[in-house]
């Protein structure tokens, strides 16, 4: 398997490259970098393992939620790179890769759980909770945006921890999701070789989207079309 992924959801910029089970990753912290950045990376990992565009497998993305701006420059390439050379994609949730990233560098036992907060701007963050499973994040509940004092931890977990930068507004959050963490690490961004790594297995089940499929996932534009008169 040879699988390229990307991430621009939030202020990292990184792309990572899956070849046969081996990660090798470029990722670099640059806010308004990843359009100068992205495509460099690309190539820098590929001419590494002496590839060409043509000798990938499949791609996978970062497709939120994020910086909206982000999500669409990881989005444009992808589809872009889907299209031109016939590749499936596998759309990989930012919440899960850092769940996954955090469960990783914490050593988060199974069946322990972490919570997932990214800034989502305007008062509001970005939330998601999982447990970790076979080694990998199941999300227990939905994601969903909200104020960080209606942040809630859904399903049962023996330990919970804290993973994303969502995490600077602990202060603001309810006592009953604060109290319990064993630990929170509001440092930890995203990167393309954790989304790599929850791809690889879909990318081999064959569980994949086409390149007009691979769509940014923003949530608050879900969360506001559901709230026009007459919606559900």
């Amino acid at each position: 398997m040879k699988l390229l992924a990307l991430d621009t959801s939030s202020e990292g910029c990184s792309a990572a490259l899956l070849v046969d089970g081996e990660i090798t990753e470029r990722f670099e912290v640059a806010p308004r970098g990843h359009t100068r950045l992205l495509m460099p990376m690309v190539r820098e990992l590929l001419a590494e393992k002496g590839l060409a565009p043509a000798d990938l497998d499949a791609l996978a993305f970062a497709c939120g939620p994020g910086s909206f701006t982000g999500l669409r420059i990881a989005t444009g390439v992808v589809q872009g790179l889907a299209w031109g050379l016939n590749l499936p994609v596998v759309p990989v949730s930012s919440l899960a890769a850092v769940a996954y990233g955090a469960m990783e560098s914490l050593d988060i036992a199974e069946g322990d759980a972490v919570a997932v907060a990214f800034d989502a701007r305007m008062g509001e963050v970005y939330w998601g909770c999982y447990r970790r499973s076979d080694g990998l994040p199941q999300l227990l509940g939905e994601e969903r945006v909200c104020p960080p004092e209606a942040v809630s931890l859904t399903g049962e977990a023996e330990h919970w921890y804290g993973a994303g930068p969502g995490w600077q507004f602990r202060d603001q959050m309810p006592a009953e999701v604060s109290g319990p963490m064993v630990s929170v690490a509001p440092e930890l961004l995203l990167r393309a070789s954790w989304v790599a790594r929850l791809a690889e297995k879909p990318a081999a089940e064959g569980h994949t989207v086409t390149a007009e499929q691979a769509q940014p996932v923003y949530i608050r534009d879900e969360v506001a079309w559901k709230k026009l008169p007459g919606r559900e």
